[in-house]
């Protein structure tokens, strides 16, 4: 697996706004019972799990203009992805937050479980 061609798949994702694509993307990437977790929360399945990126993309990307960059720092070993990502206001300027997702991967090299975290 090329680590850098999987994690700016994974930002694509959180971008994309046709949502066909996107419930696509969802499905390539992670595994049928995949999960996606939060401090706050938890999605498990493609279903929930596209349906939190779309509330993401709904309210960060299409209506606050922003978009999530991955940034340097990538890493990854033994079935696992290290990410560091920001979102920035799409036409350019300071990010407006930050944050980092470790990644376990399953044999078939989809996201088994996505642990994300925000900087304060």
């Amino acid at each position: 697996m090329n680590t850098n061609e999987f994690v700016e798949r994974y930002a694509a994702v959180w971008n994309e706004p046709d949502e066909s694509v996107r419930r696509s993307r969802v499905a390539k990437l992670w595994a049928k019972n995949g999960a996606h977790f939060t401090n706050s929360s938890e999605m498990h399945g493609h279903e929930a799990i596209a349906a939190r990126i779309a509330s993401a993309f709904d309210r960060f990307v299409s209506a606050g203009g922003f978009s999530f960059r991955v940034l340097n720092g990538v890493d990854g070993h033994h079935s696992t992805v290290k990410l560091y990502w920001a979102m920035v206001p799409a036409d350019g300027g300071m990010a407006r937050a930050v944050g980092s997702d470790f990644i376990m991967l399953d044999d078939e090299g989809r996201i088994a479980a996505d642990y994300q975290f925000i900087e304060p």
